[in-house]
């Protein structure tokens, strides 16, 4: 039972750290960022490099990972992305023509592979099958971060401002909110949480220069199901496809696990295009709607 359990947690945290940063650009600019598995890339090789050749610790490898992702992020956004606000499929082909150069630009600067890092902290028993400790940490790490994001966006002027961007960018634009500013920002952001995804998994993982590969099926899918909202949408989506995909690793192997996350995917979005974000929000609204009515029989 433990080990079905476990399995679950650890699917729901790949799920929600691979896709938060992409759900966020997502939600907040309406871009679609199909470069989003390099900027994991550039994270975890940051992170390598840091602690194989300057000898700093994990941790703040990690973290100079995740800033470098987010630079590099930046720099993207103010060369590329803003360029391609109003057009969502336009971002698709041009981020995908990125990750492509990225990806080829890494395998020519570094080869095929790196040296990789070890995964700390050591593991524990339960019913004669081992787990690993840095696993569990990384749910905890989901879970600070869906916190953290949720305190971002609802109570503070940086959330503010970018969730009246991202409502009307002309009216945000009209009443003193920096638009392409905010948008800069949020890029910024979603490609660090990618930096910090990919550092994080640096330990578990082969470093390639298609390490980023594996995340982003997962993300674009968690991405889709969850729909427009960065917070809800993906911890809905990260919770359903990850139960999904734990029980078909258990009992089959992995690759069924992302056939599995992929036909869910599909019926899902077929039944309810908003994804999760929207069966929420239409939800409230009755919920509110029905609140009303009661009011107004009562007065």
């Amino acid at each position: 039972m433990f080990a079905y359990f476990y399995q679950f947690i650890d699917s729901v945290s790949f799920l929600v750290l691979a896709a938060l940063g992409m759900a966020i650009i997502y939600g907040m600019m309406g871009i679609t960022n199909m470069a989003q598995g390099e900027l994991i890339m550039i994270g975890a090789y940051v992170t390598d490099l840091t602690v194989n050749l300057l000898g700093l610790p994990l941790g703040i490898a990690i973290a100079c990972g995740a800033l470098f992702s987010g630079v590099v992020g930046l720099i993207l956004d103010r060369l590329v992305v803003r360029h391609l606000y109003d057009r969502p499929l336009d971002s698709i082909v041009v981020t995908w023509g990125l990750s492509i150069a990225i990806s080829q630009l890494t395998f020519i600067i570094f080869g095929s592979s790196m040296k990789g890092i070890a995964i700390p902290f050591g593991s524990f028993t339960v019913a004669g099958k081992s787990y690993s400790y840095y696993k569990l940490m990384l749910i905890a790490i989901a879970l600070v971060l869906i916190i953290a994001t949720f305190v971002v966006f609802k109570f503070t002027r940086f959330g503010l401002h970018s969730r009246a961007t991202m409502q009307n960018r002309e009216i945000a634009n009209s009443l003193g909110v920096n638009a392409d500013r905010m948008n800069a920002g949020t890029f910024m952001l979603g490609a660090a949480l990618a930096g910090l995804c990919g550092g994080l998994y640096l330990p578990a993982m082969a470093l390639t220069p298609n390490y980023g590969d594996s995340f982003l099926v997962q993300s674009f899918v968690t991405v889709l199901v969850g729909g427009a909202d960065p917070l809800i949408g993906t911890v809905f989506a990260g919770g359903g496809l990850g139960f999904v995909e734990g029980i078909l690793d258990m009992r089959l192997n992995t690759f069924y696990g992302k056939i599995g996350i992929l036909l869910i995917a599909i019926l899902f979005i077929r039944i309810l295009p908003k994804g999760f974000s929207g069966l929420y929000n239409s939800v409230q609204m009755d919920i509110k709607t029905r609140r009303n009515k009661r009011g107004g029989a009562l007065a």
